[in-house]
């Protein structure tokens, strides 16, 4: 069984079904089961707008794509928009492998429905995951219209090739929009036609790699664009939440609502019954305007009684992961080679050392909202959302209907990070409507509610320890990572099990399963009860990959200044890419070399190690694989930083990454994808985080939590690696290896070392007092 095909098992086990429906349309991806199916789900949007869809005489070689009479390729995208110009980089792979003309390519964002198969974007795997269906569409759809074009050409297919919309027979030819309109073919091809089609070379590829414009910039420059936040239905009423002191655990005692009753606009308040516990103790307010719902819900007097964890503060989720990671017991190991008791055992020295991480809220522009209504016998959520396949059957138990009277209408995502993937604030609208009815209802989210219930990064403590014989050569590590488990909490049945047959939560320790030769490894995952007791952890961007490299390339670097060896040259002897760290077809062929080669290169660009640089500013570097390890992304960072040594500011004056993502589909959106990951590491390493207090977060707004701004921004130098290897992920590996370079760098500058992340002013200077009274 394959990578998607496991997906598509967890995706079901996580839903509480066999593996039907959703997960035999994934297993069936790359087969003709995926192709020549008639068009059911209705669309939310189309870019460009007024595109020609299939119904009107369109030819629909697979359930992926449809080309119309007027020569309009439409391609349907399951996965969200919010600013990654997703539709562009997938519709382009369609389009190459058919030979479109590219200003006749459409794309449409799709509802739900059970054909599309898993419905999620996160992880960075859109275009791995679609590269290949999406290269079978392409040629499905090129091998009816040369063979249709043929004929209308007089000629056979082996005479005629498909270029730019058209396909040519010498000095003839014939648009695709002819084709289906004189030829209307209907061909369907079974698993194994599916499987020797034959696919364009790298070389031929017009589309793929190069500059094209984006297919939904026009709207979301023109205000046509339209986002979940802009989602009307006639006749609809606005509610605002209410929120519990807990996440979870509070229960209503009282509600007065005699203040409310003043404020012009209100209708009443709803107290929620929710089946399916997304939304414990929430009330819920409505008004027949946003701004009323707002004034209303602020003038409710609601009494609770609070859950357990109203107390808990941050120092006491760290201070629990702490006890676990000393307890030898607990967790799941991803890795737990044989010989790890031994070395360590029988080690003549051991280096030992903690790093910590504070809860990091989204923040995303867009706060939380949906719309949702009966109709026609179907309940219709309207909103933006990273995973319908998840949160449509928690919609329906909350409803409690079946899934198929269910349907997620998509719309554009004002920002996203992970956010999205829990769909929680859905669940709230539809449980409104239902009250009223059926009757439509648009629940928004003010920031203060949205950062309150925010699906955030959990804090984290990571301990790193290496065994080392008595010439100080390595001969055994272990790394111990506890946080609160997004999936564990949302998706358990989408867990991987470990080494030991355990479940874990693979995005609450991916990063730590590194590509280096360290000798026997044991990498252990601890699920922080007391964090998911107290919040809903959630997934931000790189995930566990924004903090796992944060201590292990942190202590690689430690470990090296240790030994006396170059931190770089130290780095490349570990990786000599054997064993599992050889890599394997299709997803990490190359394995560990391709890290190095990458480091190398980074070196190269920034001249680490050989640039004379003014007092107190030198250049930190580090390496990783981007988001995981089954689908690597070799990526290598370097920071430039000066340190104010009165002030303890750090400021971060260059970022250089060399990045090889395999097959670059779209330069423009790797760029911008990558960039912004680097800010976002950057941002999350210097300038933001919250705390929790009384059980909730700190930070409720922005004139408190300080995330980087636009005067923070250092100059960057980004570089991909040439390649015609399967595309990887470049949504999250950017975020990686910011943090441990920029303490790495801080090292190099003023020699102080920093283990906790968000590195503050007050720290350096702490560092700066210890190292000065040693």
């Amino acid at each position: 069984m394959g990578k998607l095909e496991r997906i598509a098992a967890r995706q079901d086990r996580a839903a509480g079904r066999g593996p039907t429906r959703r997960g035999v349309l994934l297993t069936g991806l790359g087969s003709a089961f995926m192709f020549g199916f008639a068009r059911e789900a209705s669309a939310a949007q189309t870019y460009p707008q007024n595109a020609s869809l299939p119904g009107n005489g369109a030819f629909e070689p697979t359930v992926w794509c449809s080309v119309g009479p007027d020569g309009v390729v439409n391609v349907n995208i399951i996965r969200a928009e919010m600013g990654q110009h997703i539709g562009t980089a997938l519709a382009r792979i369609i389009a190459d492998e058919m030979e479109a003309d590219w200003d006749k390519v459409r794309i449409t964002y799709v509802d739900t429905d059970p054909k599309w198969g898993l419905m999620v974007t996160g992880g960075s795997w859109s275009v791995w995951m679609t590269w290949d269906v999406f290269r079978q569409a392409g040629a499905a759809a090129r091998t009816v219209l040369v063979e249709e074009g043929a004929k209308l050409l007089g000629t056979s297919p082996a005479n005629c090739v498909a270029r730019n919309g058209r396909v040519i027979a010498g000095n003839r030819s014939v648009s695709f929009g002819d084709i289906v309109s004189h030829a209307r073919p209907t061909r369907s091809f079974s698993p194994d036609e599916m499987a020797k089609l034959p696919l364009k070379p790298a070389a031929e590829r017009r589309l793929i790699g190069k500059e094209v414009k984006a297919l939904d910039i026009p709207s979301k420059t023109d205000g046509t664009a339209i986002y979940g936040i802009d989602a009307k239905l006639e006749g609809m009423v606005y509610a605002r939440p209410k929120l519990p002191p807990t996440r979870y655990g509070s229960k209503v005692v009282s509600v007065d609502d005699s203040e409310a009753k003043k404020i012009k606009g209100y209708i009443r308040y709803i107290v929620l019954n929710d089946p399916s516990d997304t939304v414990p103790g929430w009330v819920a307010v409505l008004a027949s305007s946003y701004p009323a719902a707002i004034r209303a819900t602020d003038a409710l007097k609601v009494t609770w009684t609070p859950g357990k964890t109203a107390n808990v503060s941050e120092k006491d989720l760290i201070e629990h992961g702490r006890k676990q990671i000393a307890e030898k017991t607990g967790g799941s190991c991803v890795f737990n080679d044989d010989g790890v008791d031994e070395a360590f055992a029988s080690a003549k020295h051991v280096f030992e050392r903690t790093y910590t991480c504070a809860s990091v809220l989204h923040y995303q522009l867009e706060p939380m909202n949906a719309l949702a209504r009966l109709q026609d016998g179907k309940w219709e959520i309207h909103c933006g959302n990273q995973w319908q396949s998840l949160f449509l059957p928690v919609i329906a138990k909350a409803l409690q209907v079946k899934e198929s009277d269910v349907v997620m209408r998509s719309y554009l995502l004002g920002g996203g990070f992970g956010r999205r993937l829990n769909g929680d604030y859905a669940v709230p609208a539809a449980l409104i409507s239902k009250e009223l009815g059926g009757k439509p209802v648009k629940l928004i989210l003010t920031r203060s509610d949205d950062m309150q219930f925010d699906s955030f990064r959990s804090p984290s403590i990571q301990t790193v320890r290496v065994a080392m014989d008595d010439q100080k050569a390595l001969k055994g590590w272990q790394h111990h990572a506890s946080a609160g488990w997004p999936t564990g909490v949302m998706a358990a049945a989408f867990m991987e099990k470990g080494a030991d047959g355990k479940p874990y939560d693979q995005f609450a320790i991916a990063g730590a399963d590194h590509w280096y030769d360290v000798g026997p490894m044991r990498v252990r995952a601890l699920d922080n009860d007391l964090a998911d007791a107290t919040f809903r952890p959630g997934w931000l961007r790189s995930v566990s990959s924004g903090w796992t490299p944060w201590a292990h390339e942190a202590f690689l670097d430690e470990l090296a200044h240790e030994l006396g060896h170059d931190p770089v040259e130290f780095r490349l002897s570990l990786l000599t890419a054997k064993g599992r760290n050889a890599g394997k077809a299709p997803d990490s062929v190359g394995g560990a070399t391709r890290q190095a080669n990458v480091l190398k290169r980074l070196v190269e660009k920034c001249g680490y190690g050989k640039v004379q640089l003014p007092k107190d500013t030198a250049i930190g570097i580090a390496t990783t694989f981007g988001q995981e390890r089954a689908m690597p992304t070799w990526t290598a960072g370097a920071v430039q930083v000066h340190v104010d040594r009165k002030t303890g500011a750090v400021t971060c004056q260059k970022i250089w990454l060399v990045l090889d993502a395999g097959t670059i589909v779209d330069p423009d959106g790797a760029m911008a994808q990558t960039e912004g990951g680097a800010l976002w590491g950057l941002s999350m390493a210097l300038f933001e985080n919250t705390e929790i207090e009384n059980g909730n977060v700190r930070d409720r707004n922005l004139n408190t939590y300080t995330p980087l701004r636009i005067t923070d921004i250092p100059e960057m130098d980004i570089e991909f690696v040439d390649s015609t290897e399967k595309p990887m992920g470049l949504g999250e590996p950017g975020v990686t290896t910011i943090g441990a370079a920029i303490a790495n760098g801080v090292f190099n500058a003023v020699g102080v070392r920093l283990r906790h992340q968000p590195i503050r002013p007050a720290d350096v200077l702490k560092g700066l007092s210890e190292k000065k009274s040693s």
